[in-house]
C-alpha cells in the first residue's frame, strides 16, 4: 500500500558500475516479474487458507452445528474462531507481520523476507475467510476477477505510461488516512449510506495506488542499482506492496457489488 521508494526503505545499492540501457531493461523485467511471482503466490495461499479455514468453520448440516452466523451454521471450530476472542487475534494479526516487515526489512535477507510474506499471506487469508460467511462464494469469485482485471490494467499503466504519478501520491495516501478515520466512525454510526461512499472511495483510491506504486517499483529499480540480494529482497517488499493494494481493492468492491448470505 505504501510507497516503496529507494531512499524511504535503504534498499538502493549505491555501490556499483554503471549499467547499460540494455541491463537495465533485462534487469527490470526479471525484477518485476519477480515482484509478480510473488504477488500472486501470496494471492493464491491466501486464497486457499480462507478457502480451507471456511471448510473448517461452516457445515451444511444442522444437527452438527454448534452456532449460526452470517446466515451459515458454525462447527466448534468456527464457533471458537469467529465467537471468541480468537477472533480479534486473527483479524490483528496480519497488522504485526506489517510492524514486522517495517523494523525489519533493512536487516532481512531475501529468504527470511519471502518466508515473512508468506506467512502473512496465510494469516491474511485466515482472516479473510471471515468475507465466505458474509457473502456468498459466487460473489466472492466474481468480485476476485474482476480486482484482477482491473489490478492488471491498472499496473500495466503505472509500468508504461511516461506521465509521472508523483504528484498524485502525497493526496492518495490522505485519502487512505481520511478513509481510515471515517471507517472508525462508522463503526459507532453504523450508517449504510456512510458505508457506501467509504467502499467506493476506496476503491478509487486503490485503483491509484495500484498505478503509483508500479510506477514507483519500476523508478526504484531504474535509480537504485541492484545486487542480486538487493534485487530478490525488494522485489518481495514490492510484492507485499501490490499485495497490499490489490487486497484492499478486492474487499472494497466486494463491499459495493457482493451478494450477501440470507
Amino acid at each position: 500500500m505504501a510507497p516503496f521508494g529507494q531512499n524511504q526503505y535503504g534498499l538502493g545499492a549505491g555501490a556499483g558500475a554503471a549499467r547499460s540501457t540494455a541491463q537495465v531493461d533485462q534487469g527490470l523485467r526479471t525484477f518485476m516479474l519477480g515482484v509478480y511471482n510473488n504477488m500472486i503466490l501470496g494471492l493464491a495461499i491466501s486464497a486457499m487458507v480462507a478457502l480451507g479455514v471456511n471448510k473448517l468453520a461452516v457445515t451444511s448440516d444442522p444437527a452438527q452445528a454448534a452456532a449460526r452466523m452470517g446466515g451459515q451454521y458454525l462447527t466448534n471450530f468456527g464457533k471458537t474462531l469467529y465467537g471468541s476472542p480468537l477472533m480479534w487475534v486473527v483479524a490483528l494479526a496480519p497488522l504485526a507481520f506489517i510492524f514486522l516487515f517495517s523494523m525489519r526489512m533493512n536487516t532481512m535477507s531475501a529468504a527470511s523476507a519471502r518466508g515473512t510474506f508468506m506467512a502473512f499471506a496465510a494469516v491474511m487469508g485466515a482472516s479473510l475467510s471471515t468475507l465466505l460467511l458474509r457473502y456468498t462464494g459466487a460473489s466472492v469469485t466474481q468480485t476476485f476477477f474482476v480486482t484482477a482485471a482491473a489490478f492488471g490494467g491498472l499496473s500495466l499503466y503505472g509500468y508504461t505510461t511516461q506521465r509521472s504519478l508523483s504528484g498524485i501520491g502525497s493526496f492518495l495516501m490522505m485519502g487512505v488516512i481520511g478513509l481510515v478515520i471515517a471507517s472508525l466512525v462508522n463503526i459507532f454510526l453504523a450508517s449504510s449510506a456512510l458505508q457506501f461512499a467509504i467502499s467506493a472511495i476506496g476503491v478509487l483510491l486503490f485503483a491509484g495506488l495500484t498505478a503509483y506504486d508500479t510506477q514507483k517499483l519500476k523508478e526504484m529499480y531504474v535509480y537504485g542499482n541492484y545486487d542480486g540480494e538487493t534485487a530478490a529482497k525488494a522485489s518481495v517488499f514490492g510484492a507485499l506492496t501490490l499485495y497490499l493494494d490489490f487486497i484492499n481493492m478486492f474487499q472494497f468492491l466486494l463491499s459495493l457489488m457482493g451478494n450477501r448470505n440470507n
